[in-house]
């Protein structure tokens, strides 16, 4: 069963149906939001993705907004906020992930402008050519996790069937 299909089956206040609708696959323009998807998909690692998404409010307040500069100066005292916040998932590795993955975020900007012109720079690749990019850059960054960031924000195909509406609507963005 697709993902598409699954949402179709689920009730209307379940998360991923919003997320289906409205996100899932649809471009993104801002770093920040871009960064945040990115911190999402570090975290869903080991967990289900409806998880993430009851506690993506408490993901954005935690981390500043998903403000790439703010996150990349998080010292000890961030660390340890983050690793003692019920609201978001308290893991050393992701938290670690994040801030580093911020300030790589940073140099990348530096060179390219922004990390979305990054990624345009890079795109289209194959998703192995972008899982050896990312790891070259990012920390905890695996297959799924590169795929998944990747297809949430419409630079790998996958994320809708042809035959769902969605699919359609983000064909017209592009």
């Amino acid at each position: 069963m697709t993902y598409c299909q699954a949402v179709q089956q689920m009730d209307a206040d379940n998360p991923n149906v919003y997320y289906h609708d409205h996100e899932y696959g649809f471009p993104l323009e801002d770093d920040d939001e871009l960064f945040g998807r990115l911190i999402l998909e570090i975290n869903q690692a080991g967990l289900s993705w409806t998880t993430i998404l009851k506690k993506k409010d408490n993901f954005r307040k935690a981390y500043s907004e998903f403000r790439i500069e703010q996150i990349a100066n998080y010292g000890e005292d961030d660390r340890t906020r983050l690793l003692s916040d019920v609201g978001i998932i308290r893991n050393r590795l992701k938290v670690n992930a994040a801030i580093h993955n911020a300030q790589r975020i940073l140099l990348l900007q530096q060179e390219y402008g922004s990390f979305k012109n990054w990624l345009d720079h890079y795109h289209p690749l194959t998703k192995v050519e972008w899982v050896k990019l990312f790891k070259k850059h990012f920390k905890f960054v695996g297959g799924e996790i590169v795929n998944e960031f990747l297809m949430s924000t419409g630079y790998l195909p996958g994320a809708h069937e042809p035959s769902c509406p969605i699919y359609a609507r983000i064909r017209q963005l592009k």
